[in-house]
């Protein structure tokens, strides 16, 4: 059996005030707050996931808690934008109307690439967008969100990297991971520039490449990586050997215990995972997002871990 993506899994972006990301992805944008973690390789920061109502492998944003970080100076070789679907124009009029209300800066309803757009910024400046789906695919909004289940976010979008030099990251995109180049459009402050999109299974992958900006600096309101879902049925171990046989370094296989991962840097340096849809977040359980939620491996170490990590709500976590 051919190995193919199925489409987007979660993105995870970095956040120097975790309680502020919250309120945002809860409070303001209604996200269903899926789980709270840390991050597995460094226990003494939060890992947060917020999802569609059924908590679904391709609605999930994630926030890492990374303190007193400077903030990300955007430019090349970075995951750009973030983009979440949402159903028809009469959504998007809705969530200009909310985000006025609710005194959050954002740009105006315009069209790219063919669809309605509108872009907004997290607290801390990671660059999102709300884009036009048509009502395509099932939705499962979440019961508890301020935001009517019409207007609610359906799940992510595509995700925009910017690179220096195409080729590399064309090579990465097809030969190892299986994308199909389908079409271009071009840059909207930079019309000598072009996004090219991907198809990655159910879903588009937009890539930009020019090389006029200075690389990114790592920091708050950046994008950590962006991942991939490998459809049910297909063998982590086949996709780790595809990669590796590409040449291209990568984790081996990694047991999250909510999903299993592989991450592979392509040569532009952006940072991708590749993560199965199971077994989910209720693995042990109902979910409960007012409780840490760890691993078995981590369990023993309950608390330590939870004696290492500020509330949430205080302003200098």
């Amino acid at each position: 059996m051919a190995l193919t993506l199925k489409g987007m899994h979660h993105v995870s972006s970095l956040s120097a005030h975790i309680g502020r990301s919250r309120d945002f992805y809860t409070r303001v944008l209604g996200m269903r707050p899926a789980i709270t973690t840390v991050n597995q390789d460094d226990t003494s920061m939060y890992h947060l996931f917020f999802a569609d109502g059924a908590g679904k492998p391709g609605s999930e944003m994630t926030v890492f808690d990374l303190p007193h970080a400077a903030a990300e100076r955007r430019g090349n070789n970075a995951i750009s934008m973030t983009t979440f679907r949402v159903n028809g124009e009469r959504s998007l009029a809705y969530w200009d109307e909310r985000f006025t209300a609710l005194g959050v800066p954002h740009g105006q309803i315009y069209e790219r690439d063919g669809r309605a757009v509108l872009d907004v910024d997290d607290p801390v400046g990671t660059a999102l967008s709300l884009i036009d789906d048509g009502g395509a695919g099932d939705a499962f909004p979440w019961t508890e969100s301020p935001v009517p289940p019409e207007h609610q976010i359906r799940g992510l979008g595509y995700v925009v990297t910017t690179v220096p030099d195409l080729e590399p990251t064309d090579r990465f995109l097809r030969d190892a991971i299986g994308a199909e180049p389908d079409h271009t459009y071009p840059v909207a402050d930079a019309p000598r520039y072009s996004v090219h999109v991907y198809r990655i299974g159910d879903a588009e992958h937009h890539v930009i490449a020019r090389d006029d900006l200075p690389s990114a600096r790592y920091g708050s309101g950046g994008v950590h990586h962006l991942a991939l879902q490998v459809p049910e049925g297909q063998s982590m171990a086949e996709w780790e050997e595809r990669i590796s046989a590409r040449g291209y370094h990568n984790s081996g296989i990694v047991d999250r215990h909510y999903f299993t991962s592989l991450y592979v840097r392509e040569p532009n340096h952006i940072l991708y995972e590749l993560a199965t849809s199971g077994p989910g977040f209720e693995v042990d359980g109902p979910i409960d997002p007012s409780r840490l939620s760890l691993p078995p491996a981590l369990e023993p170490r309950r608390a330590e871990i939870e004696s290492n990590l500020r509330p949430i709500d205080d302003p200098g976590a």
